[in-house]
């Protein structure tokens, strides 16, 4: 195996440092399984039934739950925090993760609530340009969205499968030539972190996949996202989200056991410990 170098532990020094600063928690609190999201409000809903603490730093909110093994973080918005987030978590030992967010439903059977399981995402937002050049897609891991399919068929949830577009233009329902270009694509999504966050752990090798609830169809002027419809979708869906996301992270374990292909195998720092068994 191939020596570390003093950078190399330089690095994990400083990704460690940086998340216990952005986190307000100590590495040490992190569990093996890790879910991302944009949503304080996931954040909150895991530890109120969890019972367990929120903490907060200068830039994410999380909470721990050792008896799941599982920890819950939220990255705030943009593709650069996304890129940020997967580069510091890399040097913990987590052995799965799942991004659970929105997109803007690109299509006109797809109904605010429904999920859409991305398989890849366009990369629109340039930060996964840091990562590798134009022609290397931004795909998903195949372990976990097999994990996360299986779980959505084993609970009969309906769902849809695609790719998304991921952009740093946030306001962009009202500009006519991107949304003429985003027709083109033919994107099933719309959202604003996937593509960075799997480009980003395939060159990290952090096992990661998602789960997205559709919260709009923004390319109908009556379906744009709005306070009200936000606050609507946040009340009925976020119980499911965190619970299915939950149970994605388990079976993606159960599956590792199994060794079935498609995660990665890391040579983790040997001063980090490994906890025990998700199973």
């Amino acid at each position: 195996m191939q020596e570390k170098q003093p950078s190399d532990h330089m690095e994990a020094k400083i990704a460690r440092d940086t998340l216990e600063r952005y986190a307000g928690s100590s590495t040490s609190d992190f569990q093996s399984n890790l879910i991302l999201t944009n949503f304080p409000k996931y954040v909150e809903y895991f530890a109120d039934s969890r019972k367990v603490k929120i903490y907060e730093g200068s830039m994410f909110k999380v909470a721990h739950c050792e008896e799941e093994e599982t920890s819950i973080l939220d990255f705030k918005i943009g593709s650069p925090a996304a890129a940020l987030v997967v580069d510091i978590c890399s040097f913990l030992p987590v052995r799965a993760a799942v991004l659970l967010g929105m997109c803007g439903g690109l299509r006109r059977r797809y109904q605010p609530g429904e999920y859409l399981v991305p398989v890849a995402s366009i990369r629109g937002e340039g930060t996964s340009d840091f990562y590798f050049s134009s022609e290397v897609p931004a795909l998903a891991n195949f372990l976990m969205q097999k994990a996360v399919t299986d779980v959505l068929e084993e609970k009969n949830i309906p769902y849809h499968i695609g790719i998304t577009y991921t952009t740093n233009m946030r306001f962009w329902e009202f500009n006519q030539a991107f949304i003429e270009k985003l027709k083109v694509t033919k994107a099933q999504g719309i959202e604003m972190e996937c593509a960075t966050l799997f480009a980003a752990s395939y060159a990290r090798k952090f096992t990661l996949g998602a789960l997205l609830l559709v919260s709009d169809l923004p390319l109908n002027q009556d379906g744009i996202k709005t306070k009200k419809s936000s606050s609507a979708i946040f009340a009925k869906h976020t119980k499911e989200h965190v619970e299915t996301g939950i149970a994605v992270l388990r079976k993606a374990r159960t599956m590792q056991s199994k060794k079935i292909k498609g995660a990665y195998h890391r040579n983790l720092p040997m001063e980090i410990v490994e906890k025990k068994s998700f199973l």
